[in-house]
């Protein structure tokens, strides 16, 4: 039976149906997932998706990180591999989609490859990257950056997380870290493509199927800390003190005024702010807030990151308190390889697929293997634009045509 796309009405339950049995892994009770690095939820995950590579005829294997591939052997034992998957941790109540929608994508593009052309002339493997999203540690893409040498422990050991747990205990208590499986960094990797939700709303207003992507926008991440003089509320005269919390909301108003300002592309986001002592009747001695500023233009970005900062400095010295500016991610922009996109564009156009060209304003693991391989992003559409949520969610149909974009350009690069 063919559907109005013509597209196997079998495909497309397989890859809806994959989605939500890995969405069992880490799942919450109001419908999201959490999988954070190297906890139960994680590992179960990672174990699983072994078993089903295992089962549709991939050679599983893990590396000393907890990068998992599924490997389909090429008969040119000299070749370049080439690669595609995405990461299977998630934020703190994300989606089911997010990360996974890559490596079940890639599961079922080689299962099908495999069992219509067979063994293909160069190897071909499915990654579930082990971490991106810089949820549980101060640390993103340890995944990918391991995977490219661009990374290595001692960028993570002094890494903990909100309980004081360091990185690699973590990563030693789920059964990683040096020389666990003895597989490192990686010199193999000729190509890697990653299938994604797009996080945004715009192939959905516009009514496109297949975003290709030209580019990903730069970030640099900030954590802000705001240091004034805790003191009683009632009686402490507004003139006496030295309120940090005051101070820290002016800094996020001149940020936001100034992005504004500046206007697009670039966007400039607080999402998290911790009060402390963080009662009623005590007016906050300390705040700390992140900062995370997003532009195509690496120059751009920069300029405004300094200004920002700038702005922040001006708001302390007014409200006499002090201030510290720790920059922890700083990801300059990068473009995808342009022959790989040109192939994507062909394939829409011969499946006859919606398709348009655009950057990614999110940061993805495909940024960091560009930096060694030839890399390439296909978005598909994410209903209302929403993501790192429970609510996100794409359409069958959307899920299987980024599928099928994506066995035919692997059937290219392979076979």
């Amino acid at each position: 039976m063919k559907t109005e796309t013509g597209l196997e009405q079998e495909d497309m339950q397989m890859t809806e149906q994959l989605i939500e049995w890995l969405g069992r892994y880490g799942a919450d009770a109001d419908g999201g997932v959490t999988r954070l690095l190297y906890t139960r939820s994680w590992k179960e995950a990672q174990e699983a998706l072994a078993e089903k590579m295992k089962s549709l005829g991939l050679e599983p294997a893990f590396d000393d990180a907890g990068n998992l591939f599924g490997r389909l052997q090429g008969t040119d034992a000299d070749s370049e591999c080439i690669l595609t998957g995405s990461h299977v941790d998630t934020v703190q109540r994300g989606g089911k989609y997010d990360g996974a929608y890559g490596i079940v994508a890639g599961i079922a593009a080689l299962a099908r490859l495999r069992e219509k052309y067979g063994a293909p002339k160069k190897t071909v493997e499915v990654v579930a990257f082990c971490e991106e999203e810089g949820s549980r540690f101060p640390y993103n893409y340890w995944g990918s950056t391991f995977l490219t040498g661009a990374a290595g422990y001692k960028d993570v050991e002094h890494a903990r997380d909100q309980q004081g747990i360091s990185f690699m205990e973590a990563m030693k208590a789920a059964g990683f870290g040096p020389g666990s499986r003895g597989r490192g960094a990686r010199t193999d990797i000729g190509a890697f493509i990653e299938l994604h939700i797009e996080q945004g709303a715009i192939l959905e207003q516009e009514g496109q199927t297949i975003g290709i992507v030209e580019q990903i926008v730069g970030l640099q991440r900030y954590t802000v800390r705001v240091k004034g003089e805790a003191n009683h509320a009632g009686t402490t005269p507004m003139s006496y003190r030295r309120d940090a919390m005051r101070a820290a909301g002016e800094m996020v108003a001149a940020v936001m005024d100034g992005a504004d300002q500046i206007g697009a592309p670039l966007v400039a986001t607080v999402g998290r702010m911790e009060l402390i002592p963080g009662t009623p009747n005590v007016i906050p001695g300390e705040v700390i807030f992140t900062m995370d500023i997003r532009h195509p233009d690496g120059a751009r970005l920069e300029e405004a990151c300094a200004h920002f900062v700038g702005l922040l400095h001006e708001v302390a010295g007014r409200r006499n308190v002090d201030i510290e500016t720790e920059r922890w991610m700083n990801t300059a922009p990068i473009a995808m390889d342009a022959e790989l996109t040109d192939a994507i564009e062909r394939i829409c156009r011969s499946r006859d697929l919606p398709y348009r060209w655009m950057p990614s304003g999110a940061g993805h693991d495909a940024q960091i293997l560009a930096a060694c391989c030839r890399t390439a992003m296909v978005f598909v559409p994410s209903r209302k634009g929403i993501s790192h949520s429970p609510l996100e969610y794409t359409e069958p149909e959307h899920l299987e045509a980024g599928v099928q974009v994506l066995t035919d350009l692997l059937h290219q690069l392979a076979y």
